[in-house]
């Protein structure tokens, strides 16, 4: 039995990989102290990571890449709602906050 090898299937893998060890990377933020911290730039980063590997996810896994220009605009424009309403929670939550 052959089996087939998808070389882009394999790279799409390690950057979603290496993205969320950049993430892991990122999370380590603590203060003088020792304890954790929350930074907008590691919370801001960690959500478009997060966007970013969604998208790689709908056009590589769910095979979006291949359907109609419709079903690729509606799932972008999705990407992109979330992430508006996630940074606009998280900053209207920081600014209620502080």
């Amino acid at each position: 039995m052959r089996t087939n090898f998808n070389k882009r299937l394999l790279i799409v893998w390690l950057v979603l990989t290496a993205m969320t060890l950049a993430y892991v990377w990122l999370d380590e933020a603590v203060d003088e102290n020792g304890a954790l911290k929350a930074s907008t730039v590691v919370t801001v980063s960690a959500i478009v990571i997060a966007l970013v590997k969604v998208r790689i996810i709908f056009r590589e896994f769910m095979e979006v890449r291949h359907a109609p220009a419709l079903l690729c605009r509606l799932t972008d424009g999705w990407v992109v709602l979330i992430g508006i309403c996630l940074l606009g929670s998280y900053f209207v939550g920081s600014v209620v906050a502080g």
